[in-house]
């Protein structure tokens, strides 16, 4: 498990070697329209502004001081928290550098250090998730956990996943709030596995995040108030990436065994655009290009944009589904998925409770008898 190691990128290197295929070819019409060039005029401006923010949400934590007013920071520094994260995703992709010591070392800085996500174990995860998007044995995140993604998981799901799995889709939202304690456990778990190199180095500022964020949180402010700026922004931010990443694959096509379509439709297919302006480019990060950046993910995010006409007029060309929806109605298609999933488990339920009445019928007849 190698930090920086873009397999991603390699993954969509390989495809285009292979001449003549079909994402070779939009391949070429993309780098023709010079779409793969750096932009680190924008990567500056963009850091420079995020790293203010980050400063300003401190300095504004300590200027605030013990009051409630505070909360009102937490939400800031949640939606800051976010995009840094944004940040440390395209830097993982190669976007921002070109070489993967500059990549790591960023990487670690905005991830492990900044906002206590383990920067190794999320490079390793997320690029098995471009790979094989939606491939139930293979991508990391359609593994059943708490959640079972399809009906043949929820068939064989035991435990948690069973019980939350028949109301899932009303519960997704409210678990997402737990997003952002979930990547500081990861990331700490990570640290056991041997596999995973510059251990030492990810612990180190992984663990003088956790000292500095805590500490400035108990020195600043009563413990109660300290204990609830904590829940509100961590329980925020961990909403926040979650409803950033919701609506990219949830709810579209899953793959499973042997069933890997090429590299152009494997990504195409398993993915949905989000439509919008400025705002959603800002709020999302760019990932509501989805499509474009999983079949180019070294693509700086503001050119994805540009990319889009050209993939979707490849994709008609060959008449491959292109879906791209408003951002509610990728939710709901997200929720409608997940409800169908966990239909099994609540059938499962409700004939248990059948027999359950058939039984106590007939004791109770028996007994009248």
């Amino acid at each position: 498990m190698e930090p920086g190691a873009d397999l991603a990128g390699e993954a969509a290197e390989q495809a285009c070697k292979e001449t003549g295929s079909d994402f070779a070819r939009l391949s070429k019409k993309i780098v023709a329209a010079g779409l793969m060039r750096r932009r680190p005029w924008y990567y500056t401006l963009r850091i420079g502004v995020i790293t203010g923010l980050f400063a300003a949400g401190w300095v504004a934590f300590a200027l605030v001081g013990d009051s409630w007013w505070t909360l009102v920071v937490a939400v800031f520094l949640a939606v800051v928290f976010g995009q840094v994260a944004l940040v440390a995703h395209d830097v993982g992709h190669r976007q921002v550098f070109r070489l993967r010591k500059a990549s790591v070392r960023a990487g670690k800085i905005a991830g492990n250090l900044a906002i206590g996500m383990g920067y190794g174990w999320w490079q390793d995860k997320h690029s098995r998730h471009h790979a094989n998007p939606n491939h139930e044995e293979l991508d990391p995140d359609v593994i059943p956990d708490i959640l079972v993604w399809t009906q043949g998981q929820a068939r064989a799901a035991k435990g948690l996943p069973r019980f939350i799995g028949r109301s899932q889709a009303f519960l997704f939202f409210p678990l997402l709030t737990l997003e952002g304690f979930n990547l500081h456990v990861a990331g700490v778990r990570a640290l056991a596995n041997r596999s995973l190199k510059q251990r030492t180095s990810e612990g180190i500022l992984l663990f003088t995040h956790f000292a500095l964020y805590l500490g400035a949180l108990f020195v600043v402010l009563p413990p109660g108030k300290a204990i609830a700026f904590l829940a509100v922004h961590q329980c925020l931010f961990g909403l926040y990436l979650g409803s950033i990443f919701a609506p990219n694959h949830k709810g579209m096509p899953t793959l499973s065994g042997n069933d890997r379509p090429d590299f152009l439709r494997r990504q195409v297919l398993t993915s949905r655009n989000v439509r919008g302006g400025w705002f959603t480019d800002i709020a999302l990060g760019g990932l509501n290009y989805q499509i474009e950046h999983h079949l180019f993910p070294n693509m700086p995010s503001p050119q994805l944009r540009e990319a889009q006409p050209i993939v979707r007029q490849h994709c008609e060309e060959l008449g491959i589904s292109y879906l791209e929806t408003s951002l509610i109605t990728s939710y709901s298609q997200a929720l409608r998925s997940l409800h169908d999933a966990g239909a099994p488990i609540r059938e499962s339920a409700a004939t248990k409770a059948d027999v359950e009445t058939e039984t106590e019928t007939k004791a109770d007849v028996k007994v009248d008898a």
